[in-house]
């Protein structure tokens, strides 16, 4: 295996040449016939008898070349990209200029990283919100740990009430006539939610258990039962029964269940931190946003279309694999949705090309500022993705290459390096639009919906889901850089049919 040309086609662009021997290519075609001869069928042979020169000039001279080409080609490629010590990036194109016994000529056309310059990306200046909570973010969020750990009991003692569940029998009629969908029996309903159409609920209030009475409403104009909306309605009504969630009390005792501290002041006091901490890191993450944004526009270089493709099709099957993790596939996605692969990748090629554009930057500033990464650290990080992923680290290091490890961790040094210089302004102060009112909302009607059970129920309103991507992707090198071992290891392309004609 040697290169045999190296030429620059053009901006970032090169053509290289490389060859397989001969005795590498003849034990390639040698084991694909060995694993091949099985199937074959030679007359006056029995099946897989037949000698190899035998079947070659039956069914011809290359009749093992294009397995033996997809044997030998990735290999081959890798080595003559490391012996022209170019820097890939994205598929490249490769053709057979010869092909026969005496071994392959290789001639790829391939893109590599572009030339940066990037300068004032140390002392920059961007936004981030002073950090600071309140008392009673600190009670919202303690008392929601506090319902989470309530129970639900009976209620015998006392007419129903808000946020009470109850249990109902009801049957509705509009003019006196019962319509579909207008009955349940044993039914809970929530007071106090609004699952039901605006003074369902409040009639219950006040009544006890075994009480039958009506309860009159009238639907709404816009109700999605047309043949309801508007009309006037009467639902008999039974309470059979009453639940309430009873609270804990919020003491040093309810401290000790749902935390690891004494007393309600400690805990109150870990919320305090948790929240700020939270709220820290969200800052945090987008002050380097910004940053990132900026670092973008600084950014000087003629890069490669292969370059934003490759990583616009990263994201593409970042996104199939995350539906995939809920039980769909991204055919079934784009179906359900109207959608096109390339309506996706249109949708997800900007922030793709972000992507891009903000690594060459710090890749750049990680060379220009003489930034290293230890074995340390790159055995610390493996460390870091088995235990996120419970993979043992061995398993996790036959995955992914030290080298990538590195490069990523470089990366992110880069970032901190350019966070630790910069400097940070307040927010500007939101300036309220007085005098312009606000848009309605437009209401939706879902095509062919089913039938509403329970029209005594608020229909819910659909919701829209909308694909977001990330600006700056994460550093773990549990994923390959956007155009780089992507291109190392190409699929072979069959000969063409022009040269295995001529070989046969």
């Amino acid at each position: 295996m040697a290169l045999t040309k190296k030429e620059a086609a053009g901006n970032n662009k090169f053509e290289i040449g490389f060859s397989v021997d001969k005795e590498t290519f003849e034990k390639a075609v040698s084991d694909v016939f060995n694993k091949k001869k099985g199937s074959i069928t030679v007359p006056g042979f029995r099946r897989g008898k037949a000698p190899r020169h035998i079947v070659e000039q039956m069914y011809g001279k290359g009749v093992f070349y294009e397995d033996a080409v997809n044997q030998v080609m990735p290999d081959a490629y890798e080595a003559a990209i490391k012996e022209a010590e170019l820097d890939v990036v994205g598929r490249p194109e490769i053709d057979i200029e010869t092909i026969d016994e005496n071994g392959v000529l290789f001639k790829a056309t391939v893109y590599v990283k572009p030339e940066v310059k990037i300068e004032g990306y140390l002392g920059l200046e961007a936004e981030k919100e002073k950090v600071s909570v309140t008392d009673e973010e600190v009670e919202a969020e303690v008392k929601r740990v506090q319902e989470r750990n309530g129970r639900t009991v009976d209620v015998t003692d006392r007419p129903a009430q808000n946020d009470d569940t109850v249990n109902i029998d009801y049957k509705g009629t509009v003019d006196g006539v019962a319509f579909d969908g207008g009955a349940a029996e044993k039914y809970d309903l929530k007071l106090g939610s609004g699952s039901f159409i605006p003074g369902f609920e409040d009639q219950i209030v006040g009544h006890a258990i075994g009480d039958a009475f009506d309860v009159k409403v009238t639907f709404p104009t816009e109700y999605h039962a047309k043949e309801l909306a508007g009309k006037d309605a009467v639902f008999a009504c039974k309470l059979n029964g009453i639940k309430t969630v009873e609270l804990p009390a919020l003491d040093d005792e309810f401290a000790k269940d749902v935390s690891e501290f004494d007393t309600l002041s400690e805990y109150k006091a870990d919320v305090r931190a948790n929240i700020e901490k939270r709220k820290e890191q969200s800052a945090d993450s987008a002050f380097e946003g910004a940053l990132g944004d900026k670092l973008i526009e600084l950014v000087q270089a003629d890069i490669p279309e292969p370059m934003f493709e490759a990583e616009t099709e990263n994201y593409v099957r970042d996104y199939d694999t995350r539906l995939r993790q809920q039980g769909l596939d991204l055919s079934t996605y784009l179906k359900y949705t109207g959608q096109t692969l390339d309506d996706m990748r249109r949708q997800m090629r900007p922030t793709a090309e972000k992507q891009v554009k903000l690594r060459l930057a710090l890749e750049t500033i990680a060379k220009l500022e003489n930034v290293s990464v230890s074995d340390e650290k790159v055995e610390e990080e493996y460390k870091n993705i088995s235990d996120a992923y419970s993979v043992p680290v061995d398993q996790v290091k036959g995955m992914v290459e030290a080298e990538d490890i590195r490069k990523d961790l470089l990366v992110k040094a880069a970032m901190d390096l350019v966070k630790e210089k910069a400097k940070t302004k307040a927010p500007k102060a939101k300036t309220a639009t007085a005098g312009k009112p606000k848009a309605a909302a437009k209401k939706t009607e879902t095509a062919d919906a089913p039938a509403e059970e329970k029209p005594a129920a608020k229909k819910p309103a659909a919701k829209s889901s909308a694909t977001k991507t990330s600006a700056t992707k994460s550093t773990t090198a549990a994923k390959k850089p956007a155009g780089e071992t992507a291109a190392k290891k190409p699929a072979a392309k069959k000969p063409s049919a022009k040269k295995a004609d001529e070989n046969k």
